[in-house]
């Protein structure tokens, strides 16, 4: 029986989705414009890298032919040298948002046309009610922030005035989310589970997607800096996805990286949650190499997302992308005829657009594996392609949204 790798690069989007002028975004290219950096010099950092965007073996499996059929072009040094080595395609997003779990459903299976609520882009930005429920039922002496912001910038911010005082630091962004940062030590990492398990319950009402915990360490005179034992509380999907299906069946599942918290912990099997890209991308290397016939390993590498895209870095996303192409060799090696691998994307983050959110992109699919055709996909009308494909090379019938390829 096959087995399936589900690699989603968190952001990497290859062009605007046709509807990305409703969320601002037209124009809006990750890789795209990641790749005209670099080849002008603006992808630079001595010490990092150098150069134009390098990507053999992604361009090898058709990257550059995706973002070609998703934007007209083909991006600086991304065309194949050679015949190409995988099936290739763009999708487009049909969930209403360009959040992760959004685009996570959607490749599951579900996606969410509702939308999500969001919180105004105001000072404050949070309604009263919601902030004096949360302070009375976690015991906080108030809040800090209550406004859109950088993760990073705000801790900064008011880091010192969080240890001093010990309200803990709530912020949100463009999408359907309510953060919270909280000193490791001086408020506890525990009381931030607690206090964000709260703050999931009352944002229920408001139809919040997310609320995000975002431990830090340092101290006003080292600084801050996060740690990697952020936790997501998302709301569950509304519907079956490729997972709940998996499960049903028996199947052996493992969820690597931030999955197991996008999908509510439901049928998410075993659950691995390594610090980075790269500790992601060798547990899951590792419980593929031992995935019994018919399982599924789904790997979110968040990195280019978190640490790059929002952060408006293009040399520090570059690196990132060339240190995903030079690892594709050991992906193809834990491969056995009939497996299937697909490597896809959620939204986009174009680290040249101005704001540091998410950007409303179409997404590359890339399928390889032994046996796996070769050739173009085309444009698909939603992500749920992705899981109706992966659940019918698994045998599992059809999903409830997309069309397998």
């Amino acid at each position: 029986m096959p087995r399936a790798l589900l690699i989603v690069l968190d952001s990497v989007g290859i062009g605007g989705g046709p509807d990305a002028d409703a969320y601002g975004d037209a124009g809006s290219d990750t890789v795209g414009h990641i790749a005209e950096a670099c080849a002008a010099g603006r992808g630079d950092r001595p010490g990092l890298r150098e150069g134009p965007l390098r990507l053999p073996h992604l361009a090898g499996l058709g990257l550059g032919l995706a973002a070609q059929g998703a934007t007209g072009r083909i991006p600086p040094h991304l065309a194949p040298t050679g015949p190409v080595a995988g099936a290739y395609g763009h999708a487009v997003e049909t969930a209403a948002g360009k959040d992760t779990p959004s685009g996570h459903w959607e490749i599951a299976g579900v996606p969410v046309r509702k939308p999500w609520g969001h919180f105004p882009d105001t000072v404050p930005a949070f309604p009263p009610a919601l902030v004096a429920d949360l302070v009375a039922q976690a015991e906080l002496p108030g809040i800090l922030g209550d406004c859109h912001a950088s993760g990073t910038a705000i801790i900064d911010r008011y880091g010192a005035e969080h240890v001093r005082t010990g309200k803990p630091i709530c912020y949100t962004s463009a999408d359907s989310v309510f953060q919270i940062a909280a000193h490791e030590t001086a408020f506890g990492l525990e009381r931030l589970h607690a206090t964000c398990r709260i703050a999931r319950d009352l944002c229920d009402a408001y139809r919040v997607g997310r609320v995000i915990a975002r431990p830090f360490v340092g101290s006003a005179e080292a600084g801050f800096r996060r740690t990697a034992n952020r936790k997501d509380y998302a709301v569950e999907p509304p519907g079956e996805t490729l997972l709940d299906r998996l499960a049903g069946e028996g199947r052996a599942i493992v969820s690597v990286g931030k999955i197991g918290d996008i999908f509510a912990h439901r049928a998410t099997g075993r659950e691995i949650k390594p610090a980075g890209n790269a500790a992601c991308l060798d547990a899951a290397l590792e419980a593929f190499q031992d995935l019994p016939e018919g399982g599924f390993v789904f790997l979110n590498l968040v990195d280019f997302d978190t640490e790059h895209g929002h952060r408006r870095d293009v040399p520090g996303y570059a690196a990132e992308l060339e240190a995903f192409d030079a690892r594709l060799p050991e992906i193809r090696a834990v491969l056995r005829p009939g497996d299937l691998c697909v490597v896809t994307a959620d939204h986009g983050n174009d680290p040249t657009w101005t704001g540091t959110e998410h950007t409303r992109e179409q997404v590359p699919i890339l399928a390889f594996g032994p046996g796996i055709a070769s050739g173009p996909l085309g444009g698909r009308a939603t992500f749920a392609d992705i899981g109706a494909t992966v659940a019918r090379h698994l045998g599992l019938g059809r999903l409830g949204a997309g069309r397998a390829w």
